[in-house]
């Protein structure tokens, strides 16, 4: 086997257990998980606000960015809910590059998994103490998700990853909303597929052990654009496709209908600021239809402290060193706009 095999890694509950999470914060978890499933159930009618930088790639800018994140939710709590986007772990198109604060908790540094899975469990469970802001992170490893299972209030499963089994089926054993990205193809039926593998019960292997889930009501779509075959992002979120969208689900036997809505990647073409822009339409889109309004659950945005993004090395604190983000004077003001128009 061509592989070296360095040292054996703790397993989730030892990781717990060495790094465990007071009741009081459970408990404050417990509530944000109610207040997030209500959204999607049609119990809670305020927009749900995923948004947070690309990646998670150092603890102090990205504390300090979701401290601003909460004192604005104060601001705006009687209509949007938001969830900090605290993503480490980085899907790679080629597989080079940046692979996330899991493999490198600091991003100038040879990976160090064994720190890199202490330093996810610590951030996350930092931001629920220091802000009472429960956390979502894309589920790149399902093998992984137990490090954080105590933690995360929401999870995405992203466009290279909709069409994989065993994401969709260790997402029918969570009991959180997990966001089912379209493919980078555009083709919806297989994010509605995985969607409904994902909401219904199925016997699996997982960690080695034999394993039942319950299905999960709370799987729905995230559209986040696609490529066509020339190579060209083209978008998913105008009028026409969230209606499309709406007749599809309407066609299956599908559980709470929703749909969250990426205004990056191949929506924006990552051309970052353009995420304003496609916000309001798309809240504007849902106060021309009542089908849209019912079915629109939510915006996810990539966000950081500065605009754009940098190379690894350049040192600017709170830049992007993935995909390009929206900065913060930018975020701050389209999160209150968006409220004054919902």
């Amino acid at each position: 086997m061509n592989m070296n095999f360095k040292r054996k890694l703790p397993v989730p509950q030892d990781i717990k257990q060495m790094y465990p999470l007071t009741d009081a914060l459970a408990a404050v978890k417990a509530q944000r998980d109610a207040e997030i499933k209500g959204v999607f159930d049609g119990t809670n009618d305020k927009l749900l606000l995923v948004i947070g930088p690309c990646s998670a790639d150092s603890e102090a800018p990205v504390l300090d960015y979701i401290g601003r994140l909460a004192r604005v939710q104060e601001q705006v709590k009687e209509k949007i809910l938001i969830v900090p986007r605290v993503y480490t772990n980085k899907p790679r198109t080629v597989g080079d590059g940046y692979k996330g604060m899991l493999h490198q908790p600091d991003p100038n540094v040879a990976p160090d998994l064994l720190k890199g899975i202490i330093a996810i469990r610590s951030l996350h469970m930092k931001v629920l103490e220091e802000t009472g802001l429960s956390t979502a992170d894309e589920m790149l490893y399902p093998e992984n998700h137990r490090y954080l299972s105590d933690l995360l209030s929401y999870v995405a499963v992203g466009a290279r990853s909709v069409e994989n089994q065993q994401h969709r089926l260790v997402a029918s054993g969570l009991d959180i909303p997990v966001g089912m990205k379209n493919p980078t193809s555009g083709d919806i039926s297989v994010m509605l597929n995985s969607i409904t593998a994902a909401q219904h019960s199925h016997a699996f292997i997982y960690r080695g052990w034999e394993v039942v889930s319950e299905g999960n009501p709370y799987a729905h779509a995230i559209l986040r654009g696609y490529v066509n075959k020339h190579g060209q992002s083209l978008p998913n979120y105008h009028y026409e496709d969230l209606e499309h969208l709406y007749e599809e689900y309407a066609k299956r036997d599908l559980q709470l209908p929703a749909v969250v809505v990426d205004t990056n990647h191949a929506n924006s073409g990552k051309k970052w600021a353009e995420q304003v822009r496609i916000a309001k339409e798309i809240l504007h889109s849902c106060r021309h239809s009542e089908h849209i309004k019912g079915l629109v659950k939510g915006l996810m945005i990539e966000s950081y402290i500065e605009d754009g993004a940098q190379k690894i090395g350049e040192g600017c604190y709170g830049k992007s060193i993935t995909d390009p983000c929206l900065g913060w004077d930018k975020t701050e003001r389209l999160i209150l706009e968006m409220a004054e128009q919902l």
